[in-house]
């Protein structure tokens, strides 16, 4: 304790890094303040019964912080960056000079395969602003409102999702960690406040028991999921030797890490958006008859989150997006050649082809055990509110916005750890 007490000491007595983490506090503020700027014209009571009712849109209001479900200027958060990237990188396995670009040309290859996703954050935001807009208006949480209000509200958002955009950019350049996950983090734990009063309000003294027990299994899963992060298996790799006039290069061994997790949250995405898409659109058919009204009544019964169709049918996909997802952001072909450029090789493998079928093979026995981590994770929630009843802090056993916040608190806390190791090496 005392350890942890001096490093949190350290942090405020170097200037830089206190700047950089007050910047980071000040930035926090202004997206809650965004955040609490409604547009006008909503029936509030309405507007939280229909999120509550949703599953995908609940998640969404998740990662904005209460955002959407206030219809405020920042409603969409980071959604439609984080949909941008995502489609950027699924557009790699079909265009091979957008795979170039990202895996091949370096830094600068980066930098504008990252512009393009924010070019292509803007018409994200206004196809799902309108989607938005349109689908509580027609549930009649919005009152009619005329074409110039829609399309003023629709710049709103767009220029709200941009300034969001922006400033988790600036997070990333002047403050610390990356910033559009500390801003999705911070989204997340804005929930907290309202979480407690809610378990305050409903507090029942004969559930005590059950009470102290949920939050001592939340500890234990919290813990595991540290563990399963952090996991890695260790490719041993060596270098031969390189001899250039009077000096010896190489030599040396290393180890090529493999993250048991490598997909992070976006397998849990893809189900959830997946699972809950079928649902939204029998929503509009549930009054007809005949053959469309039958469909819409089936998808309603059995692709319920409290159904257990819904659940075996959510650890399956999670499970199978995980390798899907993997494959198309880890290529161990590459890896094997750039491996073979700089002289390196794993011990008893011929490199090339050979050194690339000995990764994918580990890549896949690891990813069993990553893809049941996730599966797990993601229907903990629903298994633990069906068993206790309990909907507050049900997210801390399992579920997309457990596994980000574990994500962003740990590096965020490796970044922290460097900028002291850079300042005060020896004591490290």
């Amino acid at each position: 304790m005392n350890t942890i007490l001096q490093r949190i000491l350290q942090i405020f007595k170097l200037a830089e890094l206190r700047n950089k983490i007050l910047f980071v506090l000040g930035v926090f503020v202004i997206f809650r303040f965004m955040a609490n700027i409604p547009i006008p014209g909503i029936d509030a009571s309405r507007l939280q019964a229909f999120f509550q009712q949703n599953e995908l849109l609940g998640l969404l209001n998740l990662f904005t912080g209460g955002a959407l479900d206030n219809l405020s200027i920042v409603m969409l958060g980071m959604g439609p960056y984080i949909t941008a990237v995502i489609v950027m990188q699924l557009l790699t396995m079909i265009f091979p000079p957008l795979e170039r670009m990202y895996k091949e040309e370096g830094e600068a290859g980066r930098k504008k395969f990252n512009q393009y996703g924010r070019m292509l954050t803007v018409p994200f935001a206004l196809v799902q602003g309108y989607g938005f807009l349109t689908l509580l208006s027609r549930q009649g949480i919005i009152g009619q409102i005329t074409p110039v209000d829609y399309v003023t509200a629709l710049i709103t958002v767009i220029a709200g999702t941009v300034l969001l955009m922006w400033l988790g950019e600036l997070i990333t350049e002047k403050g610390i960690g990356n910033g559009v996950s500390l801003l999705i983090f911070a989204g997340i734990v804005a929930e907290f406040p309202g979480s407690i009063r809610q378990l305050f309000v409903d507090f029942d003294p004969s559930r005590a028991l059950t009470l102290a027990g949920f939050f001592a299994m939340a500890v234990a899963v919290i813990a595991g999921v540290v563990f399963v992060t952090e996991a890695r298996r260790n490719i041993p790799v060596s270098y031969a030797k390189r001899v250039r006039g009077n000096k010896v290069y190489g030599g040396t061994s290393t180890y090529l890490p493999l993250s048991v997790n490598p997909a992070g949250v976006i397998p849990i995405i893809f189900a959830l958006s997946l699972l809950t898409f079928p649902g939204m659109i029998a929503n509009f058919f549930l009054g007809s008859e005949g053959f469309m009204g039958n469909v819409a009544r089936f998808f309603q019964t059995y692709l319920d989150p409290s159904s257990w169709p819904y659940i075996a049918a959510y650890f399956l996909l999670v499970g199978m997006f995980t390798f899907f997802y993997t494959a198309v952001t880890f290529d161990p072909k590459s890896i094997s050649t750039n491996l073979q450029k700089m002289g390196g090789f794993v011990p008893g493998v011929r490199p090339g082809p050979s050194t690339a079928t000995h990764i994918s093979y580990i890549l896949n026995r690891v990813l069993l055990i990553g893809a049941l981590f996730l599966g797990t994770v993601a229907i903990m929630p629903f298994l633990i509110q069906k068993g206790t009843g309990i909907t507050a802090f049900s997210f801390l056993l399992g579920g997309t916005a457990l596994l980000i916040m574990v994500n962003v608190a740990l590096e965020t806390m490796r970044q922290i750890r460097a900028q002291l190791q850079m300042r005060d090496y020896d004591a490290f």
